[in-house]
């Protein structure tokens, strides 16, 4: 149930706040660490840790592959691998784990209240993000969402966030863009949108937040609030 207590009500000057989608708006890691190990399952491969997996999550797919056989691009099974791994993953979204992170929920029922255009700018392919969405419940709810699928460049290329606020009719100087990945902040910075990273996210030890530059680091999901709070603009 939304709670009343004044410091998590929104009350800031941003129009308009993007999100990245794994690790950022959604802990999508249960539904990867059970296809991985599946995967290796079938490949009679014993099981890989899920904090090693977790810190993977947001490099995409192929990453999970080259994580989990420790195997490069130009190996003869990886594209089979790779593949199933996708089959895998888009079945279990029929009963995902995932959820939003803490506080999430609320803040996305303050945007609607206060009237804060947001969506989602995401290198998940259309299909998987639209099921994830969907099994939810937040498809309807979420204003735009900009995957590969939609434009010839991905992030960090500025190209998604461009398409977005397009989308939305969003000023870029009263967005933000947060994510758990460098090249959320880096699309954010080409963008010339403000760029929070979300360090409760995905993040791989030897690439640490606080070494890509953002405006802003939040530790905690429910720290967004209090954040946007601080924006104001004239």
């Amino acid at each position: 149930m939304p709670t009343t207590d004044a410091t998590n009500d929104l009350a800031t000057s941003i129009e308009c706040v993007l999100f990245d989608l794994d690790g950022t708006l959604i802990d999508t890691a249960p539904d990867f660490i059970s296809v991985v190990n599946k995967l290796l399952a079938e490949n009679h491969k014993e099981a890989i840790s899920e904090q090693a997996i977790h810190q993977t999550v947001s490099d995409g797919a192929r990453a999970l592959v080259k994580l989990a056989f420790q195997i490069e691009l130009d190996d003869e099974n990886f594209a089979e691998l790779h593949q199933r791994l996708l089959d895998l993953y888009e079945a279990e979204l029929d009963s995902t784990a995932a959820q939003l992170y803490p506080g999430i929920g609320h803040l996305l029922s303050e945007f609607d209240r206060t009237g804060v255009k947001w969506g989602i700018v995401t290198n998940k392919p259309e299909k998987y993000t639209v099921k994830l969405l969907s099994n939810l419940g937040l498809l309807q709810q979420c204003k735009c969402i900009v995957c590969p699928d939609h434009v010839e460049h991905s992030k960090p290329h500025p190209e998604p966030l461009f398409l977005a606020m397009t989308q939305l009719n969003a000023n870029p100087e009263r967005t933000v863009y947060l994510g758990d990945h460098v090249r959320d902040v880096q699309a954010a910075k080409n963008a010339e949108v403000m760029a929070i990273a979300a360090a409760y996210g995905y993040i791989a030890p030897d690439n640490p937040p606080e070494e890509w530059y953002a405006d802003f680091i939040v530790r905690e999901s429910d720290q967004i609030i209090p954040l946007l709070n601080l924006l104001k603009f004239a």
